[in-house]
């Protein structure tokens, strides 16, 4: 899929905007903690547990894991702290757009006592970091917000290595209509969301030139995979 808009600032300005709005109830919302974030999932997700799917993309990450490991976006680190607590031996990057996610995920970081994390703001679609610099790259709940997502595939695959793996989750068009109505009306409008998005087919076809895709799932309409860099 050709993406038709462009990571220009005011694009990034709203994405900041919008994160920074919802930052005192991001964490309910994702992870389903009160019942309104349970109907939002049911009416965008169609039901998928966030906390079930963030479990299984983490699974797929060894606790003995001793490369390098970049988060992109790290958000909260509502669902990964604890992961991370247990990565003793992992080299970890956390970076963000949003100042305000990555100063509540520093907040968390420190009161479980995960001190072996580094944290930066910067943007994926302009990352500061040397070709092939990462062993693995995580990218939770992401791609359907970056404003430019020609950039961010392409940033992602240059900085992991050959052999490296990317491991995401994120909304996909096309598989529920609810899905897409409430995506198109509400979560672009708040800037939650960002268009143009990708169905599970366009997805493939990012990855496939580039990728042996390892797993790849769709439940509702969230698409979480595993794939290695060729």
């Amino acid at each position: 899929m050709t993406d038709q808009m462009k990571s220009s600032p005011q694009n990034k300005t709203t994405v900041q905007k919008a994160y920074r709005f919802s930052r005192h109830f991001y964490d309910d919302a994702i992870t389903q903690g009160k019942w309104w974030s349970r109907l939002y999932f049911k009416l965008l997700w169609g039901g998928v547990d966030d906390n079930e799917i963030a479990r299984r993309v983490l699974g797929w990450i060894p606790d003995d894991f001793a490369g390098r490991m970049l988060d992109v976006p790290v958000g909260t680190a509502v669902f990964t702290t604890e992961k991370y607590r247990r990565m003793r031996q992992a080299d970890i990057t956390c970076v963000d757009y949003s100042l305000d996610m990555l100063e509540q995920a520093e907040y968390r970081f420190r009161g479980t006592g995960v001190t072996h994390i580094k944290t930066m703001q910067g943007d994926v679609g302009a990352l500061p970091f040397g070709d092939e610099a990462f062993d693995l790259i995580l990218c939770m709940n992401g791609l359907h917000v970056f404003p430019d997502k020609e950039k961010a595939y392409a940033e992602i695959l240059r900085t992991l290595r050959v052999g490296g793996e990317l491991l995401a989750c994120f909304y996909v068009a096309g598989e529920r209509k609810s899905a897409d109505w409430l995506a198109k009306t509400v979560m672009t409008r708040m800037g939650w969301f960002t268009p143009p998005f990708d169905t599970a087919g366009d997805v493939r076809q990012r990855l496939e030139p580039y990728y042996d895709i390892l797993d790849f799932h769709v439940e509702g309409a969230m698409v979480y995979l595993r794939a290695r860099k060729r």
